[in-house]
Formats: C-alpha cells, structure tokens, sequence
C-alpha cells in the first residue's frame, strides 16, 4: 500500500498530469487498492490555502469531504507512535510535514509517493521515477 505526501494527493485529485509516469500508474490503481495520507497532509493543505499559496475552486471541508467520498483514501490520524518515531528519525531534515509523513510511512511498512528529492533521498520506500 502507498501513502500520498502532499502534493502527490493535490496533483492526484486536481492536475493529474504533474504526477510522474511511474506515479500516475501507482495513483490509477487506487481506485482498486485504496491509499493513505497523513492527517497533517490536510493540514499542511490547509496552512497552504490561508496563505494564498494554494487555490482552489473549493473549501477545505469541500475538499476533504470529497476526498472521503472517494471511499479510498484512508486518513491515518497523527498519534504518539508516529510523533515519537518522527523525533526518532536520524534524518537532519526539520519540516515537521514531511518528518510525520516518513514516520507515519516507516511505521506502517508503506511506500510514499512523492516528488520530493529530500524524502526520497532519504526513505527507501518511495515511488516517483
């Protein structure tokens, strides 16, 4: 199973031409699998919006009720375990954001699906290329 950071769920549900070859096959068949995001994705979408820089045709509670909809992406909450394992990661790395998605990812023996050059420098399981 996969975990979606951030911009793979936005791309994925909005402009899903970004994603990657690789990436996009991975998203097609979540329809048949099912995926997971983190709870602080939401946030972070959040945090995005208030700051003008992401727009939408939208509100947040609009988006992720659509999201929930879907009945296919499974929102795994932020608990101690993932907050622990995200001070515990030997990674120099300080976004709080992607420190939460590596850990909630590592926890649960799940891929991400990411653009990002920093987490996939760093975690093993990752799916963009």
């Amino acid at each position: 199973m996969n975990l979606l950071d951030t911009c793979t769920l936005l791309w994925w549900t909005l402009d899903p031409e970004k994603l990657s070859a690789k990436a996009g096959r991975a998203c097609d068949r979540i329809e048949q699998d099912g995926a997971f995001i983190s709870s602080i994705t939401i946030w972070e979408i959040g945090i995005k919006l208030k700051k003008g820089v992401l727009q939408f045709n939208d509100s947040l509670e609009g988006y992720v009720h659509r999201l929930d909809r879907l009945g296919t992406i499974e929102v795994i909450p932020v608990d101690e375990k993932i907050w622990m394992e995200n001070l515990n990661l030997d990674w120099g790395h300080r976004d709080p954001v992607d420190r939460t998605i590596v850990a909630t990812a590592k926890l649960r023996g799940l891929s991400i699906i990411t653009k990002d050059r920093i987490i996939r420098e760093y975690y093993p399981h990752v799916i963009w290329m």
